[in-house]
């Protein structure tokens, strides 16, 4: 992803904000206590905008601004519930080069946040790289005003290149990454969720998400390659997959307040578009709980 200083809040302004997109957990060491037994749990959160909450309310004090990242995001939530010790790094924009280097002057990498006593990272990842998510939406979004939302006129441009670019460079981009959080971390469970679900399956919501008809299923399966290619990433490294698919199904941003896990471009909550809301966070947190295994209890916070 190319170095531009204000790509957060360009992207949100521009009708979309930076990012986007079966769990297989790792092996255990036998020789260290279970996950969920381990007491004042050393947690690192890594990651995008997905990870921060960019957009969410309130702020974290503590991080940078360039980051936008939230109180109520899925980290915090999940630390609060099993009362772990958090170091959250995530931030928003960030891709998978951040992991190794600053993403701005006064952010460290996010990778220096780890160590041999880290026992738990978590992370979204992935979907800033090569810009691809972010262009796919902001590409279709526009070109489905351009059609006042007919015909599918994304895909009659751009055809295969997203999902060609996420396959042939996205994918290796996040095993690389998974594979240093490990190296700096060698004793902690890793964590990659995948993307909650933007798009319904088929059938849009015009002008609230502006996608022409034929572009949904169209940006839906560039989502599900994404997934994959997080889920591929995951596997070849031994982290564990946090699979938000049928999760999130029915939850996008196509759907009403109370029920949806992310806003859509018009008529929304936050002011970062197209990211997850507070009740998307906090689901996203009970999902990481139930397949890592952690014991805790959620307190739904009020919305929105």
């Amino acid at each position: 992803m190319s170095r531009r200083p204000a790509l957060l809040a360009t992207a949100a302004l521009a009708l979309v904000g930076a990012l986007l997109p079966s769990g297989t957990t790792a092996v255990a060491d036998p020789s260290e206590p279970a996950i969920a037994e381990r007491a004042g749990l050393r947690y690192v959160a890594m990651g995008d905008s997905y990870s921060a909450a960019s957009g969410v309310l309130p702020l974290d004090p503590a991080a940078p601004a360039q980051c936008l990242r939230s109180l109520r995001n899925y980290p915090h939530v999940l630390a609060e519930a099993v009362g772990a010790r958090l170091t959250d790094v995530s931030c928003g924009a960030a891709d998978t080069g951040d992991y190794r280097g600053s993403q701005h002057p006064d952010v460290a990498p996010q990778l220096d946040a780890l160590g041999r006593r880290t026992r738990l990272v978590t992370m979204t990842i992935g979907g800033n790289d090569s810009s691809v998510f972010i262009n796919s939406i902001l590409q279709c979004g526009a070109a489905g005003v351009t059609t006042a939302g007919q015909g599918s006129p994304c895909k009659d441009q751009y055809g295969d290149s997203f999902t060609d670019t996420i396959r042939q460079t996205t994918f290796p981009a996040i095993r690389r990454a998974l594979r240093d959080v490990h190296r700096r971390a060698p004793k902690a469970e890793v964590a990659i969720l995948g993307y909650p679900w933007i798009m319904p399956e088929r059938v849009g919501c015009y002008p609230l998400m502006p996608v022409a008809r034929g572009d949904v299923p169209y940006l839906r399966t560039i989502q599900r390659t994404l997934n994959n290619a997080v889920k591929r990433a995951a596997k070849a490294t031994g982290s564990t997959y946090v699979n938000l698919n049928r999760a999130s199904d029915g939850h996008d941003a196509c759907q009403l307040p109370g029920t949806r896990w992310v806003e859509p471009v018009l008529a929304g909550t936050n002011p970062v578009v197209v990211h997850p809301n507070a009740l998307g966070e906090e689901q996203m947190a009970r999902r990481t709980m139930k397949v890592l295994g952690l014991p805790g209890t959620i307190t739904p916070s009020p919305l929105p």
